[in-house]
């Protein structure tokens, strides 16, 4: 086993002695940097001797190799990445007193010199080295990754290099262009559209080229698809000089005009800063290269698991799983990535077999200030990328006023990506020129700084300063860029200030096919969902065996006889309609993908959908042995999030037009803790942006006495968010009609998200079963009727979910043949046509909504914003702060309460 050795900031000889005994023992043993040493000097061409005493001159070579050791580990501290102003100090500094060593010794030749690459220099010399490669523009942190492959890889390329770009005079130029469209779009925007919010990029333009450099090198390096999510900051100079937006589009956005997915008559749009963006360009290398932006709400970072989630999907069914095909680029603000909780759930993500992507590139803007708040005040931790050592990533920081730097730095990251499909982080590190945006004034609460920016130049004019001292450019060549980029924006402007459309897109539509819901899509029977007898048989036998040489415990065994069993019964309980469904669904080539907490047994123990050997650790997923040519079936327990794993599944969905993905809460409350992604992305992406999504909630939720945490999925709160048909929201009551509300998802031109209120004590309730002919002959049923006789009926309930089998058993016991119950399994959109019929089955009857939820909760309040041609009554708990009661004696007594009132 190699040894984590570092070296002794005070030397000790006996400890000196043992290392190099380690070392002729077996070089392989102790640190890179050791190693190195002893090969170099071998303390003495190979003549010492164990015991001897180590003379002054190896305690200096031990000593210079204490400075190099710290230069790699803590020069970053030290090194010059702030453009504005002086960085705070730490000690102990980099200075030769705290190593051992003084100004004397800087002409003595050191064997040390070995270990940088010099071969035996002085020390003056090596210090220069190590000045300029960890001190410089650019600032390396990397020696907390404990793979010492990883760490010699990024050592030899800074010491190589000396983190010194080396950029032919073509790339020079280039740069500076790209440096310049992002300075001069700036600039125009400002001056043609004074007032209005754009975010500006200014103080980190630098963003543009560094796109750039990692668009085009990456694609030199075999990388055919880049997915990039960012927040507002910025983003339209991104569109413009990345992605190739025209200037006149979004211009004509500036102007008001809309072009993005406003086809349908719910479509709502979003500001221009948040829209998303696809298009294939060329690269230098000569190969052509996709680009896609996601769309992005104004909640920071909140993209980020979305992006990842779509890059899975790319890479599960387009590429094959080749990650270096396909990159993932994620832009983040200084105090968001510090402060957003949703980017450590990310990163912990990274690693993880069900979430993994081969490594993402992470690039802060760092403008050194929040809204108002100063960066001292928006961290604890000494970077706002600490963040990245969570998962032993590199962090490289760079001043966003060396465009050369920022160029060597991302092309670095980008390598590494390639080689070890890990996340990188570089830490640009810039100013922002206005305020939050625009109209805000940042000297308010930041004047000191706001003194320092307002006497800064520019980066492009730091630049072509640059370029011009060093003899790259003359000032007619910077002259003449700037004047040609100005006019053409001024031609453009007056084109989008006229009758402007832009070019129809010619990138394919993932989605190509498929249309936005229309009200009336919900007003019809539903498309045929239904598995002949004959499939039904075939798919109960397949997911139902098991290996004789991966059998599990007897407990689970017995499980899969009394499946196999239900055949014969003719009774089929809610995990087998749920298998069901997924193995038809296979059968059919249709992917599907679950995630979500213990989802591969299920928390309630009832799905088993991976069952693992007693005696080994081999695993056996049924629903993946079903045909030899069926589509694929993933499903994994997901790390204990619920924001980030519920993103990415969303993203994930966004790409799988044909695939079912679904997310699993653990309860249904836990989704809370997803909010976000629910409120701005799952109900409304398609209003916002036109965008489609399909993917399917499963939200355990009932009352059962276990107190306000574990009964509630929070219906009301996916009701509330219902309109313009944007997504489904059900209750179901049978194993048959879960089974049809899976297999629909795949089976209409339309698609929409599916939110599933799934049960708990259904799920082994003995009348919560189906029949072999609900799912061959029957669909999905919105409405499922009681056949209660018309004229004996005085009342009706209308009911969802579980309580609805606690209606029946009290009707049974108490014979209550004058009243019929009538389950709404489809809450939004509400099946009006179906109802419509129920009220003229019994006409004279009352009609009374039943629900175990608080008043103020569930689906009551829902059901007023329709009209019915009879005065509905209630039934149900009082109005309540929380969800339910902690005291199941409580509990037991309110329920009887429900029902005593629905049948009194």
């Amino acid at each position: 086993m190699k040894s984590d050795t570092s070296y002794l900031l005070n030397a000790d000889p006996a400890a000196i002695d043992q290392l190099y005994s380690q070392y002729q023992a077996d070089k392989e043993s102790v640190d890179f940097g050791w190693r190195k040493f002893f090969e170099g000097y071998d303390l003495g061409a190979g003549k010492y001797e164990s015991g001897a005493a180590i003379s002054e001159d190896a305690l200096k070579e031990i000593h210079v190799m204490n400075l190099i050791q710290g230069y790699r580990q803590r020069g970053h501290l030290f090194s010059r990445t702030n453009p504005l102003r002086q960085r705070r100090s730490y000690s102990p500094s980099l200075d030769l007193v705290n190593f051992g060593l003084s100004q004397a010794d800087l002409e003595t030749t050191f064997q040390a010199g070995v270990e940088v690459g010099l071969g035996p220099a002085k020390l003056k010399d090596i210090v220069q080295l190590l000045e300029t490669t960890y001190c410089g523009s650019v600032g390396c942190e990397f020696s907390y990754i404990r793979d010492p492959k990883r760490r010699e890889w990024l050592q030899t390329r800074f010491e190589k290099t000396r983190n010194v770009p080396e950029l032919t005079t073509d790339e020079k130029r280039h740069f500076l262009k790209k440096i310049n469209q992002a300075t001069v779009f700036e600039n125009f925007l400002h001056k043609k559209y004074i007032g209005q919010k754009r975010f500006s990029l200014e103080g980190l333009e630098v963003l543009v080229p560094a796109l750039d450099a990692v668009i085009q090198y990456g694609a030199g390096l075999g990388v055919e698809e880049f997915v990039m999510g960012m927040a507002h900051r910025g983003r339209l100079n991104v569109l413009a000089n990345i992605f190739n937006k025209t200037y006149a589009q979004i211009f004509s956005e500036f102007e008001g005009k809309v072009f993005q997915g406003g086809d349908f008559d719910d479509f709502e749009g979003d500001v221009k800063y948040h829209l998303g963006y696809s298009v294939n360009v060329d690269t230098a290398s000569g190969k052509k290269v996709h680009l896609r932006l996601a769309d992005n709400p104004s909640h920071l970072e909140a993209v980020n698991p979305v992006v990842k989630g779509l890059v899975r999907a790319k890479l599960d069914h387009k590429y094959q799983g080749d990650v270096d095909k396909i990159c993932p680029i994620l832009i983040h603000g200084d105090s968001a990535v510090a402060g957003q909780g949703i980017v450590y759930e990310v990163v912990q993500m990274s690693g993880l077999e069900s979430y993994y992507v081969g490594g993402t590139i992470h690039m802060v803007t760092n403008n050194q200030i929040g809204f108002t708040t100063s960066y001292l005040e928006a961290r604890t931790s000494t970077y706002c990328t600490d963040v990245a050592k969570v998962t032993l990533c590199p962090v490289l920081h760079v001043n966003a006023d060396d465009v050369e730097a920022v160029v060597h730095a991302v092309k670095l990251a980008m390598a590494y990506r390639l080689e070890f499909n890990s996340d990188v982080f570089i830490d640009l590190l810039g100013y922002r020129k206005y305020g939050h945006n625009e109209g805000d004034e940042p000297r308010f609460t930041q004047p000191d700084l706001y003194k320092l920016i307002d006497k800064h130049p520019n980066p492009r004019e730091i630049y072509k300063a640059q370029l011009m001292q060093r003899g790259d450019i003359d000032a007619d060549l910077a002259k003449e860029m700037e004047a040609e980029f100005q006019n053409m924006l001024q031609a453009k402007f007056q084109e989008a200030k006229g009758e402007f459309q832009p070019a129809p897109s010619e990138i394919p539509n993932t989605w190509e096919g498929y249309r936005h819901a229309a009200a009336k899509d919900m007003q019809s029977e539903t498309p045929g969902t239904q598995v002949s007898e004959a499939r039904i048989q075939h798919l109960v036998q397949k997911i139902t065996a098991l290996p004789a040489d991966q059998l599990p415990i007897k407990k689970v065994q017995k499980l899969f006889e009394d499946r196999a069993a239900q055949w014969n019964s003719n009774q089929f309980d809610w995990a087998m309609g749920e298998l069901l469904a997924y193995a038809s669904l296979l059968e059919e080539k249709h992917p599907v993908r679950i995630t979500g907490q213990d989802v591969e047994r299920g928390t309630f123990s009832h799905r088993h959908a991976v069952v693992k050997s007693e005696d080994s650790a081999s695993r056996y997923c049924p629903l993946n042995h079903i045909s030899e040519d069926q589509a694929r079936f993933s499903i994994y327990n997901s790390l204990l999030s619920e924001y980030a794993v519920l993103g990415y599944e969303y993203g994930y969905s966004t790409a799988t037009p044909q695939g079912l993905t679904i997310w699993e809460a653990q309860f249904g409350d836990f989704s809370n803790g997803a909010q976000i992604i629910i409120d701005q992305f799952i109900a409304s992406a398609e209003a916002k942006w036109g965008k489609f999504s399909g993917l399917t909630l499963l939200l355990p939720h009932g009352y059962e006495g276990q107190g306000p945490e574990h009964s509630s999925a929070r219906l009301e709160r996916y009701l509330q968010l219902c309109a313009g048909s944007n997504m489904q929201v059900m209750n179901c009551t049978t194993p048959a009609n879960l089974f049809h509300a899976l297999r629909r998802q795949l089976k209409r031109d339309f698609t929409m998200p599916l939110v599933i209120m799934s049960p708990k004590s259904l799920l082994r309730h003995p009348r919560c079963v189906s029949q072999l002919s609900d799912f061959s002959q029957e669909g999905f049923q919105e409405i499922i009727p009681d056949t209660a006789v018309s004229e004996k009926v005085r009342k009706v309930l209308f009911c969802s979910g579980k309580i609805y089998y606690e209606l029946l058993a009290q009707k049974e016991e108490q014979q209550h043949s004058d009243v019929a119950i009538v389950r709404i399994e489809q809450l939004y959109p509400l099946p009006e046509w179906k109802l419509k019929e129920v009220f003229e089955q019994y006409p004279d009857a009352e009609y009374m909504w039943v629900q175990e939820e608080p008043m103020n909760q569930g689906a009551w309040l829902h059901l007023h914003r329709y009209e019915f041609p009879v005065k509905l009554q209630y039934a149900g708990r009082r109005s309540s702060a929380s969800p339910a009661t902690g005291y199941k004696k409580v509990h037991d007594r309110e329920q009887q309460e429900i029902l005593d009132k629905a049948f009194a």
